[in-house]
């Protein structure tokens, strides 16, 4: 049982769910906390984690790093998003077995969910059908985890907690344009293009002086396009920041679907997402790590014997989420009310939707002891206004 002289260490403590999750054990009282920047650990390199681990001997471990990223970045980045979350979890769950950790609380995603899951989805739907394809590497890597956790707990009688939360928002998003999840880049897109309808530049310039945005585009050779060879393929990067000019400004702008009269946005706009608030998911998390052992998992979740007698002990993760969804185009909506936009979202149907429904099944969650409270229209308000006091 951990006690508030424990110390914890939370990997990935600048980060959306890590931040949350820190301020949560403050807020409790927990202030033995350890945290490392990525410049000050590379959880990639397994000699600095070691070494890390040797010198701070935590009691505990919150592993909330990770490489993450949206449809676009999970598309393009495939090799990144498999390798480097699988590096990351190895060394520090790794280490954290090693070092005698009492507890551990592992951060997973309910991508790692069939793309054909019977909806809601429960935890023993996991592995029973093809993933989703734009994120089978991320979903790959995470299951890789939990399983690192529960092979553990079988094997070597730790105590190592596995929670899967859904599409996460809140203070300390990523609002990058190219590698945001969806709620963030479309309260951004939405943002910019009222902006723009209302011709206020130095709230334009102001957002892209924070967060500057870039396209690339064919180089150009004396002011003619290169010419189509192997050896000529090469592109140029286009910036949009707070220096720019008001043309490039607005062509980069219009890469990413924003233009004074509309947004456009990937997809039919029909797939429905579930979202949690994350200091919800903080607040879930350490509900977890301080109240929940593997042992109460065991107790009362029902496991097969198969054909030989042997126990199936599997799906001891734990879903966080709130057990209800709108559609993308639902949430736009939101968004545009939430940004007092009057221009028009549109819809770009050639760009894939990803899975078309993704809502997990709480009441294991709920039997042991935690509820959201945050719905979904009072999240994107408070984000929104998070997102405006992050710009002064």
């Amino acid at each position: 049982m951990l006690d508030k002289s424990s110390k914890i260490y939370v990997a990935g403590h600048h980060g959306l769910v890590g931040s949350a999750i820190w301020n949560n054990l403050k807020a409790r009282g927990y202030e033995n906390l350890v945290g490392r920047s990525h410049k000050e650990l590379d959880l990639l390199d397994p000699v600095a984690v070691k070494a890390f681990f040797d010198q701070e001997q935590p009691d505990a471990v919150v592993l909330a790093a990770a490489h993450v990223g949206g449809i676009m970045a999970n598309l393009q980045y495939r090799a990144d998003f498999i390798y480097q979350n699988l590096q990351i979890q190895q060394n520090v769950i790794g280490e954290a077995w090693k070092h005698g950790v009492k507890k551990l609380l592992f951060l997973g995603s309910t991508c790692i969910y069939p793309g054909e899951a019977p909806q809601p989805m429960p935890e023993d739907c996991l592995l029973t059908s093809p993933l989703e394809y734009t994120n089978e590497p991320y979903a790959i890597a995470k299951i890789a985890g939990l399983k690192m956790c529960e092979s553990f707990n079988l094997q070597y009688g730790t105590n190592y907690i596995a929670v899967m939360p859904t599409n996460l928002y809140g203070p300390n998003d990523n609002f990058h344009l190219e590698n945001s999840h969806v709620l963030p880049a479309m309260i951004r897109k939405i943002h910019l293009a009222k902006c723009l309808n209302e011709g206020d530049w130095e709230a334009v310039r102001k957002d892209l002086s924070l967060r500057p945005v870039s396209m690339k585009v064919p180089k150009m050779v004396d002011g003619q396009a290169a010419p189509d060879t192997a050896a000529a393929k090469a592109t140029q990067t286009i910036m949009a920041t707070a220096a720019s000019d008001e043309y490039t400004i607005l062509q980069v702008l219009r890469h990413y679907g924003i233009t004074p009269q509309a947004v456009t946005l990937w997809g039919t706009g029909s797939p429905m997402r579930e979202f949690l608030w994350s200091e919800e998911m903080a607040d879930a998390s350490v509900h977890c790590l301080l109240n929940v052992d593997f042992q109460d998992i065991l107790d009362n979740q029902d496991f097969i014997n198969n054909r030989d007698g042997i126990k199936e002990i599997r799906n001891c993760h734990i879903n966080v989420g709130t057990g209800k969804e709108l559609t993308i185009r639902q949430l736009s909506e939101l968004v545009v009310k939430a940004v007092g936009f009057e221009g028009e979202v549109a819809f770009d149907a050639s760009k894939p939707d990803g899975t078309m429904r993704k809502m997990i099944d709480v009441s294991k969650l709920h039997s042991l002891g935690w509820h959201h409270k945050i719905e979904i229209e009072e999240g994107v308000q408070k984000l929104f206004e998070w997102y405006k006091a992050s710009l002064n």
